[in-house]
């Protein structure tokens, strides 16, 4: 496979090695925050708040689904009066009971991890609020243990309807008065993914769209995400997965202060040597830096001097800013953006974005 950016400018490849629609996909998250608020309130999220507030939420998600916990942590902040978990794997904590509130999230509806917690939250007892898809495993799970279940009408990769499954959290943190989030929120989420859109549209060209411009940046690198608060390291985060799983394609992510505590030594590696004046560029690290407004003063001070790192060693850098009053809405416009770049980096190296035949395989070797 070849890196050839002038294919992110030809309409037909676009749409010939796009079968699956991931691109139109991408463009549908805007709908999805409406559909996801719409469909939370129509389940009537606010029961949850009656009986007070939980000792503790887990969320219970894998892949695209468990980021969905990572946001509404990142959402709710540092000044939450409870902790907020994410749980990727088939064992729930030791330490949750009846007090604590059990957040099991499936776009496919049968994860049988997801599958696995929350079953474990029924038998302890844990309140239980389902989101997934309508007349899944998941659902029935949460119907026969009379637990609040958000159907949202899923379709495609699961983590093409990240907002689907992850505006009802936002909702139900909303009625527990850990976050002040209200349908004006998320008309402005909406409207930035609608922006978003327009700008990242296939028949923009390259020079002028932001998500092919990131593609051209990570084509041909090995990236090093690093988010500089709790939201822009979840959007870090979603940016490697999504580069794994649409593009096919290595990345590292990591969250400072920590990351300048290990990965800057990567700096002076094997992968960060380039020679100018070969004849062929060699693969080598790119730095990606997503920087917030809201970062603690030695955070921006080792987010500098990492950059001016990176840069005294010739090392390519991307610098992206979130923008947005809310964590929310400065989220939404990373992911959004880091969702066309790997799209559009799959696409650059003619790779299918919808298929990870991997994945699938593991799945069915595990299940004979």
């Amino acid at each position: 496979m070849t890196w050839e950016p002038e294919r992110l400018d030809d309409q037909a490849h676009l749409t010939e090695a796009d079968p699956g629609g991931m691109l139109p996909a991408v463009a549908a998250s805007a709908a999805h925050v409406r559909t996801g608020h719409r469909a939370a309130a129509e389940a009537r999220l606010d029961r949850l708040g009656a009986h007070g507030r939980p000792r503790a939420i887990v969320v219970a998600g894998m892949g695209g689904s468990g980021i969905a916990g990572d946001i509404l942590a990142a959402v709710v902040g540092n000044g939450a009066p409870l902790p907020i978990v994410t749980v990727r794997s088939y064992q729930l904590p030791g330490w949750i009971g009846a007090t604590d509130l059990v957040i099991a999230v499936s776009g496919a509806g049968d994860t049988e991890e997801t599958i696995s917690v929350a079953t474990q939250a029924v038998r302890r007892g844990c309140t239980l609020l389902g989101v997934g898809p309508a007349g899944s495993p998941l659902e029935a799970i949460a119907v026969q243990a009379s637990a609040v279940y958000v159907p949202v009408p899923v379709s495609g990769p699961s983590r093409a309807n990240l907002w689907l499954l992850t505006t009802p959290l936002i909702v139900a943190a909303a009625a527990l008065r850990l976050v002040q989030a209200d349908a004006d929120l998320f008309e402005r989420v909406a409207k930035g993914l609608e922006d978003m859109a327009h700008r990242c549209r296939p028949a923009s060209e390259s020079f002028i769209n932001p998500g092919k411009s990131l593609a051209m940046d990570l084509a041909e690198s090995v990236p090093v995400i690093w988010g500089s608060s709790a939201a822009t390291t979840v959007a870090a985060y979603r940016l490697a997965c999504q580069l794994n799983a649409n593009a096919k394609y290595p990345a590292i992510y990591g969250e400072l202060p920590e990351a300048g505590h290990n990965q800057v030594a990567a700096f002076d590696g094997p992968m960060a040597e380039r020679d100018i004046f070969a004849d062929t560029a060699e693969r080598t690290l790119r730095l990606v830096v997503l920087r917030d407004i809201e970062e603690h003063p030695q955070v921006t001070r080792r987010r500098e001097a990492a950059l001016r790192l990176a840069r005294e060693r010739g090392l390519p850098v991307t610098e992206l800013a979130a923008k947005g009053e809310h964590p929310l809405e400065r989220m939404a416009m990373l992911i959004a953006l880091g969702d066309y770049a790997s799209t559009y980096l799959a696409l650059g190296y003619a790779v299918d974005p919808t298929l990870v035949s991997a994945i699938t395989e593991l799945k069915a070797r595990i299940s004979q």
